[in-house]
């Protein structure tokens, strides 16, 4: 962050701007006077990020720069008297620190203003990593002496059978995979794949029909591909309806 301290005591004005430059703030101007505090800002207001004032300066009281013009950053009053609190915090002041600044005193003030790492919701961590994830853009199977790469754009379902994980194509014809359905499910897109039950990832393009099922579940029908366990869990339905409206 960059500051402004606005005091008139030289030794006051240095202790400031060594504690300060060790919380990682440059302080890039000082000024002593109301009249010459007014004139600074005017020109460079928006280089700081938090002001430090004195109240009682040279010509008067800091107050009046605040009367003069409109202070946009916000600002921390250090004074030895405390009658002035109130008015301090009329304008723009999210402190009011009394002389002697102690240390722990001014880093609690400034830790107000300083930047905060940001806190992520699951949504939009989920988010990001969606969008930095390179997805699986094929899977290489064995189809009896040969070794095929099926493009995963060609698949409309992965399936989980008698301890044995398929993939089905678009043609309706199942390949044996190595992956197991929790595997699969981490590797290819989430937009485009949905993992219905603990049996079924299917594709949405190769959804044919839905159909209300006892349960409150959903049966469904993917093109060239039928079966009696398409069924969307009841517990998924809310979350697969708001999946295809993604």
């Amino acid at each position: 962050m960059n500051a402004l301290i606005v005091e008139d005591e030289v030794l006051a004005a240095n202790r400031l701007k060594r504690m300060l430059g060790e919380e990682k703030v440059d302080v890039i101007a000082t000024k002593d006077t109301v009249r010459n505090t007014v004139s600074w800002l005017e020109e460079n207001q928006s280089s700081i990020d938090l002001a430090l004032f004195d109240i009682q300066l040279a010509d008067g009281l800091s107050f009046e720069v605040f009367e003069k013009m409109n202070v946009k950053c916000p600002v921390i009053f250090t004074t030895a008297y405390d009658q002035y609190a109130i008015k301090a915090f009329e304008v723009n002041g999210i402190d009011y620190l009394l002389k002697p600044v102690k240390k722990e005193d001014l880093v609690r003030a400034i830790s107000k203003v300083k930047p905060q790492a940001p806190t992520l919701s699951p949504e939009l961590i989920n988010s990001l990593i969606n969008t930095q994830k390179d997805y699986k853009k094929q899977f290489v199977v064995k189809v009896g002496e040969h070794i095929k790469m099926i493009k995963t754009s060609e698949i409309s379902a992965f399936t989980s059978e008698d301890k044995a994980n398929y993939l089905i194509k678009e043609d309706g014809s199942r390949v044996l995979i190595d992956q197991t359905l929790d595997k699969v499910e981490s590797l290819i897109d989430p937009k485009e794949y949905y993992r219905i039950n603990r049996k079924f990832i299917i594709k949405m393009d190769a959804i044919q029909d839905i159909i209300a099922f006892s349960g409150s579940r959903l049966k469904l029908t993917l093109t060239n591909f039928e079966s009696q366990d398409l069924l969307v869990a009841r517990e998924r339905v809310k979350d697969f309806k708001s999946w295809l409206e993604t």
